[in-house]
Protein backbone atom coordinates (compact mmCIF):
# COMPACT_ATOMS: atom_id res chain seq x y z
CA UNK A 1 0.00 0.00 0.00
CA UNK A 2 2.70 2.71 0.99
CA UNK A 3 4.41 1.77 -2.52
CA UNK A 4 1.81 2.17 -4.49
CA UNK A 5 0.88 5.59 -2.60
CA UNK A 6 4.61 6.62 -2.99
CA UNK A 7 3.94 5.51 -6.90
CA UNK A 8 0.87 7.99 -7.12
CA UNK A 9 2.56 11.06 -5.38
CA UNK A 10 5.71 10.86 -7.62
CA UNK A 11 3.46 10.66 -10.47
CA UNK A 12 1.82 13.76 -9.18
CA UNK A 13 4.54 15.37 -8.65
CA UNK A 14 6.07 15.34 -12.24
CA UNK A 15 3.33 18.01 -13.65
CA UNK A 16 4.89 20.75 -14.51
CA UNK A 17 1.98 23.18 -14.82
CA UNK A 18 0.76 23.02 -11.33
CA UNK A 19 2.04 26.07 -9.14
CA UNK A 20 4.93 25.63 -6.62
CA UNK A 21 2.66 25.92 -3.74
CA UNK A 22 0.85 23.18 -4.99
CA UNK A 23 4.09 21.40 -6.12
CA UNK A 24 5.59 22.36 -2.63
CA UNK A 25 2.57 20.22 -0.61
CA UNK A 26 3.60 17.54 -2.79
CA UNK A 27 6.90 16.77 -2.07
CA UNK A 28 6.23 17.19 2.05
CA UNK A 29 3.63 14.41 1.30
CA UNK A 30 5.98 12.60 -0.71
CA UNK A 31 9.01 12.93 1.94
CA UNK A 32 6.03 11.67 4.73
CA UNK A 33 5.62 8.77 3.01
CA UNK A 34 8.70 7.90 2.34
CA UNK A 35 9.41 8.73 5.93
CA UNK A 36 6.34 6.05 6.51
CA UNK A 37 7.48 3.67 4.14
CA UNK A 38 10.84 3.43 6.32
CA UNK A 39 9.43 3.27 9.34
CA UNK A 40 7.79 -0.06 7.87
CA UNK A 41 10.92 -1.84 7.08
CA UNK A 42 12.84 -3.24 10.89
CA UNK A 43 15.88 -2.46 11.82
CA UNK A 44 18.78 -4.58 11.05
CA UNK A 45 18.67 -4.52 15.41
CA UNK A 46 14.91 -5.53 15.19
CA UNK A 47 14.91 -8.17 13.13
CA UNK A 48 18.16 -10.06 14.63
CA UNK A 49 16.58 -9.68 18.20
CA UNK A 50 13.26 -10.85 17.43
CA UNK A 51 15.28 -13.71 15.46
CA UNK A 52 16.71 -14.74 18.57
CA UNK A 53 14.77 -16.86 21.23
CA UNK A 54 15.34 -15.03 24.66
CA UNK A 55 14.40 -16.72 28.40
CA UNK A 56 12.65 -14.41 30.97
CA UNK A 57 14.06 -11.47 32.11
CA UNK A 58 16.70 -11.13 35.30
CA UNK A 59 17.34 -8.31 37.44
CA UNK A 60 20.52 -6.64 37.36
CA UNK A 61 21.91 -4.49 34.57
CA UNK A 62 22.03 -6.80 31.28
CA UNK A 63 19.47 -8.66 32.44
CA UNK A 64 17.28 -8.33 29.70
CA UNK A 65 17.99 -9.14 25.86
CA UNK A 66 14.72 -8.72 24.11
CA UNK A 67 13.97 -6.11 21.62
CA UNK A 68 11.02 -4.87 23.85
CA UNK A 69 13.22 -4.19 26.69
CA UNK A 70 15.43 -2.12 24.29
CA UNK A 71 12.33 0.05 23.30
CA UNK A 72 11.39 0.11 26.87
CA UNK A 73 15.29 1.61 27.66
CA UNK A 74 15.60 3.69 24.91
CA UNK A 75 12.54 5.55 26.39
CA UNK A 76 13.57 5.79 29.51
CA UNK A 77 16.88 6.96 28.18
CA UNK A 78 14.98 9.94 25.84
CA UNK A 79 13.31 10.98 28.62
CA UNK A 80 16.55 11.44 30.26
CA UNK A 81 17.65 13.30 27.09
CA UNK A 82 14.96 15.59 26.85
CA UNK A 83 14.64 16.77 30.38
CA UNK A 84 16.48 19.92 31.89
CA UNK A 85 17.59 19.49 34.72
CA UNK A 86 15.14 17.25 36.64
CA UNK A 87 14.15 14.17 34.88
CA UNK A 88 10.46 14.26 36.38
CA UNK A 89 8.52 14.82 39.86
CA UNK A 90 9.89 11.92 41.81
CA UNK A 91 7.58 9.81 44.35
CA UNK A 92 8.40 10.01 48.05
CA UNK A 93 9.05 6.04 48.19
CA UNK A 94 10.59 7.12 51.69
CA UNK A 95 8.58 8.57 54.64
CA UNK A 96 10.14 9.28 58.24
CA UNK A 97 7.77 8.66 61.69
CA UNK A 98 3.84 8.01 61.07
CA UNK A 99 4.02 8.15 57.55
CA UNK A 100 2.83 4.95 56.44
CA UNK A 101 1.69 3.46 60.02
CA UNK A 102 0.90 4.44 63.61
CA UNK A 103 2.86 1.58 66.33
CA UNK A 104 -0.77 0.73 67.37
CA UNK A 105 -1.25 -0.18 63.41
CA UNK A 106 2.02 -2.33 63.21
CA UNK A 107 0.85 -3.89 66.39
CA UNK A 108 -2.18 -4.85 64.62
CA UNK A 109 -0.67 -6.29 61.76
CA UNK A 110 1.20 -9.50 60.70
CA UNK A 111 4.82 -7.92 60.45
CA UNK A 112 7.86 -10.20 59.97
CA UNK A 113 11.24 -9.01 61.65
CA UNK A 114 14.40 -8.74 60.48
CA UNK A 115 17.77 -7.21 61.56
CA UNK A 116 18.64 -6.54 58.07
CA UNK A 117 16.61 -6.65 54.46
CA UNK A 118 18.31 -5.99 51.28
CA UNK A 119 16.36 -4.83 48.35
CA UNK A 120 17.50 -6.09 45.23
CA UNK A 121 19.19 -9.36 45.25
CA UNK A 122 21.23 -9.87 41.83
CA UNK A 123 24.83 -7.66 43.65
CA UNK A 124 22.45 -7.53 47.12
CA UNK A 125 22.67 -11.10 47.77
CA UNK A 126 26.56 -10.93 48.22
CA UNK A 127 25.95 -8.65 50.94
CA UNK A 128 22.92 -10.49 52.34
CA UNK A 129 25.39 -13.38 52.55
CA UNK A 130 28.34 -11.84 54.14
CA UNK A 131 26.15 -10.25 57.05
CA UNK A 132 24.47 -13.27 57.80
CA UNK A 133 27.20 -15.12 57.65
CA UNK A 134 28.59 -12.54 60.78
CA UNK A 135 25.04 -13.85 62.57
CA UNK A 136 22.93 -11.07 61.95
CA UNK A 137 19.02 -12.43 60.42
CA UNK A 138 18.40 -11.08 57.03
CA UNK A 139 16.11 -11.32 54.39
CA UNK A 140 16.35 -10.11 50.69
CA UNK A 141 13.60 -8.77 48.30
CA UNK A 142 13.82 -9.27 44.52
CA UNK A 143 10.80 -8.25 42.15
CA UNK A 144 12.22 -10.70 39.58
CA UNK A 145 13.15 -14.62 40.42
CA UNK A 146 16.79 -14.18 41.80
CA UNK A 147 19.04 -15.36 38.74
CA UNK A 148 21.99 -14.28 37.31
CA UNK A 149 21.75 -13.28 34.25
CA UNK A 150 23.19 -15.61 31.00
CA UNK A 151 25.77 -13.06 30.08
CA UNK A 152 29.50 -12.97 32.11
CA UNK A 153 30.96 -10.68 34.47
CA UNK A 154 34.83 -10.38 33.77
CA UNK A 155 37.09 -9.90 36.23
CA UNK A 156 40.27 -11.24 37.92
CA UNK A 157 40.66 -14.07 40.39
CA UNK A 158 42.38 -11.52 42.96
CA UNK A 159 39.51 -9.97 43.02
CA UNK A 160 37.15 -12.85 43.46
CA UNK A 161 39.37 -13.78 46.67
CA UNK A 162 37.82 -11.11 48.36
CA UNK A 163 34.79 -12.72 48.37
CA UNK A 164 36.33 -15.91 49.85
CA UNK A 165 37.87 -13.47 52.70
CA UNK A 166 34.61 -12.12 53.58
CA UNK A 167 33.19 -15.79 54.23
CA UNK A 168 30.72 -16.43 51.33
CA UNK A 169 32.55 -18.23 49.28
CA UNK A 170 35.53 -20.81 48.98
CA UNK A 171 37.99 -21.21 46.83
CA UNK A 172 36.42 -24.21 45.13
CA UNK A 173 33.57 -21.96 44.53
CA UNK A 174 35.91 -19.79 42.26
CA UNK A 175 36.94 -22.84 39.88
CA UNK A 176 32.74 -23.76 39.94
CA UNK A 177 31.63 -20.30 38.86
CA UNK A 178 34.29 -19.99 36.24
CA UNK A 179 33.01 -20.67 32.81
CA UNK A 180 36.32 -19.53 30.69
CA UNK A 181 39.89 -18.43 31.01
CA UNK A 182 41.61 -16.27 28.98
CA UNK A 183 45.18 -14.50 28.27
CA UNK A 184 46.48 -11.94 27.05
CA UNK A 185 44.58 -8.81 27.85
CA UNK A 186 44.91 -6.11 25.21
CA UNK A 187 44.59 -2.02 25.21
CA UNK A 188 44.87 -0.49 21.84
CA UNK A 189 44.15 2.91 20.19
CA UNK A 190 43.55 3.23 16.34
CA UNK A 191 47.01 2.30 15.04
CA UNK A 192 48.80 3.86 17.75
CA UNK A 193 50.16 0.39 19.03
CA UNK A 194 48.91 -2.04 21.53
CA UNK A 195 50.14 -2.84 25.07
CA UNK A 196 49.16 -6.61 26.67
CA UNK A 197 48.97 -7.54 29.84
CA UNK A 198 48.18 -10.57 32.02
CA UNK A 199 45.20 -11.62 34.46
CA UNK A 200 43.06 -8.45 34.14
CA UNK A 201 39.72 -8.93 33.58
CA UNK A 202 40.57 -12.93 32.19
CA UNK A 203 37.75 -14.25 33.80
CA UNK A 204 34.29 -14.96 32.88
CA UNK A 205 32.19 -15.81 35.33
CA UNK A 206 28.85 -17.26 35.29
CA UNK A 207 26.82 -14.95 37.03
CA UNK A 208 23.83 -17.99 36.99
CA UNK A 209 26.41 -20.07 38.79
CA UNK A 210 27.73 -17.89 41.17
CA UNK A 211 24.79 -16.12 42.00
CA UNK A 212 23.09 -19.95 42.57
CA UNK A 213 26.42 -20.84 45.07
CA UNK A 214 25.83 -17.73 47.24
CA UNK A 215 22.17 -18.59 46.82
CA UNK A 216 22.33 -21.60 48.73
CA UNK A 217 24.68 -20.26 51.33
CA UNK A 218 22.87 -17.62 52.04
CA UNK A 219 19.73 -20.07 53.09
CA UNK A 220 22.15 -22.17 54.44
CA UNK A 221 22.66 -19.63 57.17
CA UNK A 222 18.67 -19.09 57.64
CA UNK A 223 18.24 -15.93 55.05
CA UNK A 224 15.07 -15.78 53.56
CA UNK A 225 14.58 -14.64 50.06
CA UNK A 226 11.07 -12.78 49.13
CA UNK A 227 11.14 -13.45 45.12
CA UNK A 228 8.34 -11.86 42.65
CA UNK A 229 7.42 -8.88 45.43
CA UNK A 230 8.56 -5.41 44.94
CA UNK A 231 9.01 -2.27 47.15
CA UNK A 232 6.48 0.34 47.90
CA UNK A 233 7.18 2.69 50.44
CA UNK A 234 9.52 2.43 53.24
CA UNK A 235 8.89 4.47 57.02
CA UNK A 236 11.65 4.93 59.09
CA UNK A 237 10.98 4.70 62.30
CA UNK A 238 13.20 5.71 65.65
CA UNK A 239 13.51 1.85 66.76
CA UNK A 240 12.82 0.31 63.33
CA UNK A 241 12.77 0.77 59.48
CA UNK A 242 9.11 -0.62 57.93
CA UNK A 243 9.06 -2.14 54.40
CA UNK A 244 5.51 -2.12 52.45
CA UNK A 245 6.01 -4.35 49.30
CA UNK A 246 3.38 -3.90 46.54
CA UNK A 247 1.60 -7.09 47.19
CA UNK A 248 0.41 -5.75 50.63
CA UNK A 249 3.59 -7.64 52.12
CA UNK A 250 5.05 -5.89 55.61
CA UNK A 251 8.46 -6.28 57.03
CA UNK A 252 10.30 -4.84 59.29
CA UNK A 253 13.89 -4.10 60.17
CA UNK A 254 16.95 -2.30 61.88
CA UNK A 255 18.20 -1.40 58.91
CA UNK A 256 17.05 -1.76 55.10
CA UNK A 257 20.00 -1.69 52.12
CA UNK A 258 19.09 -0.33 49.01
CA UNK A 259 20.54 -2.59 45.94
CA UNK A 260 17.91 -1.63 43.63
CA UNK A 261 21.01 -0.16 41.18
CA UNK A 262 21.24 3.09 39.64
CA UNK A 263 17.70 3.52 39.03
CA UNK A 264 16.45 2.62 42.98
CA UNK A 265 13.50 4.77 43.39
CA UNK A 266 14.95 5.89 46.85
CA UNK A 267 18.16 7.22 44.99
CA UNK A 268 15.84 9.15 42.76
CA UNK A 269 13.89 11.01 45.89
CA UNK A 270 17.22 11.01 46.81
CA UNK A 271 18.77 13.11 44.47
CA UNK A 272 15.11 14.74 43.77
CA UNK A 273 15.25 13.51 39.95
CA UNK A 274 18.15 15.46 38.91
CA UNK A 275 19.72 15.02 35.79
CA UNK A 276 22.97 12.61 35.54
CA UNK A 277 26.16 14.30 34.84
CA UNK A 278 27.73 11.48 32.38
CA UNK A 279 26.16 8.44 30.58
CA UNK A 280 27.66 5.17 29.16
CA UNK A 281 25.55 3.68 26.90
CA UNK A 282 27.23 0.18 26.08
CA UNK A 283 25.78 -2.00 23.19
CA UNK A 284 27.04 -5.86 22.05
CA UNK A 285 26.35 -9.53 21.68
CA UNK A 286 27.21 -12.96 22.34
CA UNK A 287 28.01 -14.91 18.92
CA UNK A 288 29.18 -17.92 17.73
CA UNK A 289 31.82 -18.19 14.96
CA UNK A 290 35.02 -16.36 15.92
CA UNK A 291 38.25 -18.55 15.07
CA UNK A 292 40.64 -16.74 16.86
CA UNK A 293 39.49 -16.71 20.56
CA UNK A 294 42.03 -16.72 23.10
CA UNK A 295 42.46 -13.28 24.05
CA UNK A 296 40.53 -10.58 24.96
CA UNK A 297 40.38 -6.47 25.03
CA UNK A 298 40.32 -4.33 27.88
CA UNK A 299 39.96 -1.22 25.78
CA UNK A 300 40.47 -0.77 22.13
CA UNK A 301 39.54 2.15 19.84
CA UNK A 302 39.35 1.08 16.16
CA UNK A 303 38.65 4.92 14.81
CA UNK A 304 38.41 8.48 16.07
CA UNK A 305 35.10 10.54 16.41
CA UNK A 306 32.63 10.02 14.26
CA UNK A 307 29.00 11.02 14.17
CA UNK A 308 26.10 8.90 15.61
CA UNK A 309 22.95 10.07 15.12
CA UNK A 310 23.02 13.86 15.80
CA UNK A 311 26.17 13.55 18.13
CA UNK A 312 29.79 13.16 18.06
CA UNK A 313 30.81 9.86 19.88
CA UNK A 314 33.84 8.58 20.66
CA UNK A 315 33.58 4.79 20.28
CA UNK A 316 35.72 1.91 22.12
CA UNK A 317 35.70 -1.89 22.46
CA UNK A 318 35.46 -4.46 24.88
CA UNK A 319 36.08 -8.35 23.95
CA UNK A 320 35.96 -11.60 25.58
CA UNK A 321 36.15 -15.13 25.44
CA UNK A 322 32.31 -16.59 26.18
CA UNK A 323 31.97 -19.96 28.29
CA UNK A 324 29.30 -20.95 26.58
CA UNK A 325 31.88 -22.82 24.20
CA UNK A 326 35.17 -21.95 22.29
CA UNK A 327 34.02 -20.52 19.30
CA UNK A 328 31.54 -17.92 21.34
CA UNK A 329 33.32 -14.30 21.98
CA UNK A 330 31.39 -11.26 23.49
CA UNK A 331 32.01 -8.20 21.61
CA UNK A 332 30.91 -4.54 23.50
CA UNK A 333 30.59 -1.43 21.75
CA UNK A 334 30.48 1.86 24.59
CA UNK A 335 30.57 5.54 24.78
CA UNK A 336 30.89 8.45 26.87
CA UNK A 337 28.10 10.96 26.29
CA UNK A 338 26.55 13.79 27.82
CA UNK A 339 22.33 12.96 28.26
CA UNK A 340 21.56 15.92 25.78
CA UNK A 341 18.35 16.31 23.44
CA UNK A 342 20.07 14.45 20.03
CA UNK A 343 22.22 11.72 21.63
CA UNK A 344 21.81 8.53 20.08
CA UNK A 345 19.79 5.75 21.09
CA UNK A 346 20.99 2.46 21.84
CA UNK A 347 18.95 0.84 18.59
CA UNK A 348 20.95 3.68 16.69
CA UNK A 349 24.24 2.81 18.41
CA UNK A 350 23.85 -1.16 18.01
CA UNK A 351 23.52 -0.03 13.71
CA UNK A 352 26.40 1.10 13.81
CA UNK A 353 27.64 -2.22 15.76
CA UNK A 354 26.44 -4.66 13.14
CA UNK A 355 28.39 -2.27 10.73
CA UNK A 356 31.55 -1.92 12.82
CA UNK A 357 32.37 -4.88 14.70
CA UNK A 358 33.36 -7.16 11.78
CA UNK A 359 36.03 -5.06 10.67
CA UNK A 360 37.16 -4.65 14.19
CA UNK A 361 37.17 -8.45 14.67
CA UNK A 362 38.12 -9.67 11.15
CA UNK A 363 34.96 -11.24 10.72
CA UNK A 364 31.84 -11.26 8.71
CA UNK A 365 28.58 -10.78 10.10
CA UNK A 366 27.44 -13.75 7.75
CA UNK A 367 29.67 -16.19 9.76
CA UNK A 368 28.61 -15.79 13.13
CA UNK A 369 25.06 -16.73 14.71
CA UNK A 370 24.06 -14.24 17.35
CA UNK A 371 23.39 -15.33 20.87
CA UNK A 372 22.45 -12.71 22.77
CA UNK A 373 21.90 -9.17 22.04
CA UNK A 374 23.82 -6.68 25.30
CA UNK A 375 22.49 -3.01 25.92
CA UNK A 376 22.70 -0.96 29.09
CA UNK A 377 23.10 2.88 30.34
CA UNK A 378 24.83 3.71 32.99
CA UNK A 379 24.22 7.36 34.73
CA UNK A 380 27.23 8.94 36.79
CA UNK A 381 27.13 11.99 39.16
CA UNK A 382 30.16 13.96 40.30
CA UNK A 383 28.89 14.26 44.10
CA UNK A 384 29.35 10.43 44.47
CA UNK A 385 29.49 8.30 46.56
CA UNK A 386 25.93 9.17 47.46
CA UNK A 387 25.88 10.23 51.37
CA UNK A 388 22.85 8.34 53.31
CA UNK A 389 20.14 10.45 53.54
CA UNK A 390 17.58 9.00 56.04
CA UNK A 391 18.06 7.09 59.06
CA UNK A 392 18.00 3.27 59.25
CA UNK A 393 18.74 2.98 54.58
CA UNK A 394 21.83 2.62 53.46
CA UNK A 395 22.80 2.81 49.82
CA UNK A 396 24.92 0.00 48.23
CA UNK A 397 26.03 -1.43 45.24
CA UNK A 398 25.55 0.93 42.39
CA UNK A 399 22.72 2.31 44.08
CA UNK A 400 25.94 4.17 46.23
CA UNK A 401 27.56 5.51 43.05
CA UNK A 402 30.70 3.60 44.54
CA UNK A 403 31.14 2.41 41.14
CA UNK A 404 33.84 3.38 38.56
CA UNK A 405 32.69 6.24 36.42
CA UNK A 406 34.99 5.08 33.88
CA UNK A 407 34.34 1.43 33.95
CA UNK A 408 31.06 1.41 35.51
CA UNK A 409 32.66 -2.29 37.23
CA UNK A 410 29.60 -2.76 39.62
CA UNK A 411 30.55 -6.37 40.02
CA UNK A 412 34.42 -5.63 40.47
CA UNK A 413 33.55 -2.39 42.95
CA UNK A 414 31.24 -4.51 44.73
CA UNK A 415 34.43 -7.36 45.87
CA UNK A 416 36.76 -4.54 46.30
CA UNK A 417 34.25 -3.05 48.96
CA UNK A 418 32.46 -5.67 50.58
CA UNK A 419 34.67 -6.94 53.28
CA UNK A 420 34.74 -3.35 54.62
CA UNK A 421 30.68 -2.16 54.22
CA UNK A 422 30.08 -5.87 55.49
CA UNK A 423 32.18 -4.88 58.82
CA UNK A 424 30.96 -1.65 59.18
CA UNK A 425 27.13 -2.43 58.87
CA UNK A 426 27.30 -5.39 61.43
CA UNK A 427 29.13 -2.97 63.31
CA UNK A 428 26.33 -0.33 62.88
CA UNK A 429 23.37 -2.58 63.66
CA UNK A 430 24.71 -4.26 66.50
CA UNK A 431 25.33 -0.79 68.13
CA UNK A 432 22.67 0.84 66.81
CA UNK A 433 24.63 3.67 64.89
CA UNK A 434 21.94 3.60 62.01
CA UNK A 435 21.12 7.05 61.90
CA UNK A 436 22.16 9.24 58.64
CA UNK A 437 25.40 10.33 59.56
CA UNK A 438 26.93 7.51 61.06
CA UNK A 439 25.31 5.52 58.18
CA UNK A 440 27.02 7.62 55.68
CA UNK A 441 30.07 7.37 57.24
CA UNK A 442 30.31 3.70 55.32
CA UNK A 443 29.63 5.74 51.74
CA UNK A 444 32.25 8.46 52.21
CA UNK A 445 33.71 10.92 50.10
CA UNK A 446 36.41 8.98 48.18
CA UNK A 447 39.21 11.48 46.33
CA UNK A 448 40.73 8.69 43.79
CA UNK A 449 36.84 8.29 42.56
CA UNK A 450 36.53 11.85 42.37
CA UNK A 451 39.41 12.21 40.54
CA UNK A 452 38.10 9.47 37.94
CA UNK A 453 35.29 11.88 36.44
CA UNK A 454 38.47 14.02 34.81
CA UNK A 455 38.99 10.49 32.87
CA UNK A 456 35.47 10.31 31.78
CA UNK A 457 35.07 13.76 30.66
CA UNK A 458 38.92 13.50 28.24
CA UNK A 459 37.17 10.22 26.90
CA UNK A 460 34.05 11.78 26.13
CA UNK A 461 33.43 13.97 22.35
CA UNK A 462 32.49 17.18 22.77
CA UNK A 463 30.20 18.51 20.20
CA UNK A 464 31.42 21.11 17.91
CA UNK A 465 35.40 20.37 19.58
CA UNK A 466 37.81 22.24 18.46
CA UNK A 467 40.37 19.82 18.97
CA UNK A 468 41.52 17.23 17.13
CA UNK A 469 38.63 14.28 16.13
CA UNK A 470 41.95 11.97 17.40
CA UNK A 471 42.79 14.02 20.54
CA UNK A 472 40.87 10.94 22.86
CA UNK A 473 42.58 8.04 20.73
CA UNK A 474 46.70 10.41 20.78
CA UNK A 475 45.47 10.95 24.65
CA UNK A 476 44.63 7.55 26.13
CA UNK A 477 47.75 6.09 24.29
CA UNK A 478 50.17 8.66 25.39
CA UNK A 479 48.81 7.80 29.10
CA UNK A 480 48.93 4.06 28.08
CA UNK A 481 52.53 3.75 26.91
CA UNK A 482 53.69 6.45 29.90
CA UNK A 483 52.16 3.81 32.85
CA UNK A 484 53.91 0.91 30.67
CA UNK A 485 56.97 2.56 31.07
CA UNK A 486 56.59 3.51 34.75
CA UNK A 487 55.56 -0.90 35.18
CA UNK A 488 52.89 -3.02 36.74
CA UNK A 489 52.40 -0.98 39.79
CA UNK A 490 51.33 2.04 37.49
CA UNK A 491 49.23 0.23 35.11
CA UNK A 492 47.44 -2.73 36.99
CA UNK A 493 45.53 -0.54 39.52
CA UNK A 494 44.61 1.89 36.63
CA UNK A 495 43.21 -1.26 34.70
CA UNK A 496 41.39 -2.42 38.05
CA UNK A 497 39.68 1.01 38.74
CA UNK A 498 42.14 1.82 41.57
CA UNK A 499 43.68 5.84 41.25
CA UNK A 500 46.55 5.81 43.52
CA UNK A 501 48.68 9.53 44.01
CA UNK A 502 52.44 8.10 43.51
CA UNK A 503 50.92 6.81 40.45
CA UNK A 504 48.59 9.26 38.75
CA UNK A 505 51.68 11.90 39.65
CA UNK A 506 54.61 9.56 37.99
CA UNK A 507 52.10 8.78 34.80
CA UNK A 508 51.10 12.95 34.59
CA UNK A 509 55.01 13.58 34.89
CA UNK A 510 55.88 11.55 31.85
CA UNK A 511 52.78 12.69 30.07
CA UNK A 512 53.90 15.91 30.05
CA UNK A 513 57.61 15.22 29.60
CA UNK A 514 56.91 13.43 26.71
CA UNK A 515 54.13 14.53 24.90
CA UNK A 516 54.21 18.79 26.10
CA UNK A 517 52.27 19.59 22.89
CA UNK A 518 49.01 17.70 23.86
CA UNK A 519 48.26 19.92 27.12
CA UNK A 520 46.28 22.67 25.28
CA UNK A 521 44.07 19.88 24.10
CA UNK A 522 43.39 18.69 27.27
CA UNK A 523 42.27 22.60 28.25
CA UNK A 524 40.17 22.75 25.58
CA UNK A 525 38.75 19.01 25.48
CA UNK A 526 37.57 18.97 29.11
CA UNK A 527 37.51 22.32 30.06
CA UNK A 528 39.13 24.75 32.35
CA UNK A 529 36.27 24.60 35.44
CA UNK A 530 36.93 20.93 35.23
CA UNK A 531 40.61 20.53 35.42
CA UNK A 532 40.25 23.44 38.50
CA UNK A 533 37.80 20.70 40.18
CA UNK A 534 39.54 18.03 39.64
CA UNK A 535 42.82 19.78 41.20
CA UNK A 536 40.68 20.08 44.62
CA UNK A 537 40.36 16.33 44.34
CA UNK A 538 43.74 15.91 43.03
CA UNK A 539 45.11 17.81 46.08
CA UNK A 540 43.03 15.41 48.53
CA UNK A 541 44.28 12.13 47.38
CA UNK A 542 47.43 13.33 48.53
CA UNK A 543 46.46 14.46 51.70
CA UNK A 544 44.40 11.16 52.06
CA UNK A 545 48.19 8.91 51.25
CA UNK A 546 49.54 10.72 54.16
CA UNK A 547 46.76 10.49 56.09
CA UNK A 548 46.27 6.96 55.64
CA UNK A 549 50.47 6.35 55.63
CA UNK A 550 51.26 8.13 58.51
CA UNK A 551 47.94 9.44 60.57
CA UNK A 552 46.02 6.11 60.94
CA UNK A 553 48.80 4.09 62.69
CA UNK A 554 48.77 6.13 65.39
CA UNK A 555 45.15 6.49 65.77
CA UNK A 556 44.98 3.16 65.00
CA UNK A 557 46.72 2.37 68.30
CA UNK A 558 44.41 3.91 70.44
CA UNK A 559 40.99 2.87 68.58
CA UNK A 560 40.60 0.62 72.36
CA UNK A 561 40.66 3.21 74.43
CA UNK A 562 37.59 5.25 72.67
CA UNK A 563 34.01 4.89 73.50
CA UNK A 564 32.05 2.54 71.11
CA UNK A 565 30.77 5.46 68.82
CA UNK A 566 33.75 7.04 68.47
CA UNK A 567 35.43 4.43 67.62
CA UNK A 568 33.10 3.21 65.13
CA UNK A 569 33.73 6.86 63.58
CA UNK A 570 37.36 6.68 63.56
CA UNK A 571 37.75 3.05 61.85
CA UNK A 572 35.03 4.85 58.86
CA UNK A 573 37.80 7.53 58.60
CA UNK A 574 40.67 5.28 58.38
CA UNK A 575 38.42 2.97 56.03
CA UNK A 576 37.90 6.65 54.18
CA UNK A 577 41.60 7.20 54.00
CA UNK A 578 42.66 3.84 53.17
CA UNK A 579 39.88 2.99 49.95
CA UNK A 580 39.89 6.51 49.47
CA UNK A 581 43.56 6.81 48.41
CA UNK A 582 43.65 3.53 46.61
CA UNK A 583 46.18 2.45 49.61
CA UNK A 584 43.80 -0.67 49.97
CA UNK A 585 45.02 -2.20 46.73
CA UNK A 586 48.39 -4.84 46.93
CA UNK A 587 49.65 -6.37 43.87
Amino acid sequence: MAFLQLRNVNGISQFPYLSPLVQGKRKRVQRSICLQAQATVPSRTQRIMESISVSGEVGGAGGAYSYKALKRLDQIWSNICSAQTVLQETPQVVSSDAGLFSQSDLSDKEVDKYDVIVCGGTLGIFVATALSFKGLRVAIVERNILKGREQEWNISRKELLELVESGILVEDDIDQATAVKFNPNRCGFEGKGEIWVEDILNLGVSPVKLIEIVKKRFISLGGVIFEGYSVSSICSYEDAAVLQLVEGKILSSRLIIDAMGNFSPVVKQIRRGRKPDGMCLVVGSCARGFKDNSTSDVIYSSSSVKKVGDSEVQLFWEAFPAGSGPLDRTTYMFTYIDPQPGSPKLEELLEHYWELMPEYQGISLDNLEIMRVIYGIFPTYRDSPLPTAFNRILQFGDASGIQSPVSFGGFGSLTRHLGRLSSGIYEAVSEDFVDSYSLSLLNPYMPNLSASWLFQRAMSAKQQSDVSPDFINELLHVNFKSMQKLGDPVLRPFLQDVIKFGPLTNTLGLVMLTKPQIIPSIFKQVSIPVLVDWSGHFFMLGYYTFLSTFVDPVIRSLLNSFTPRMKYKWKRHLEAWKYGSGLDYEL
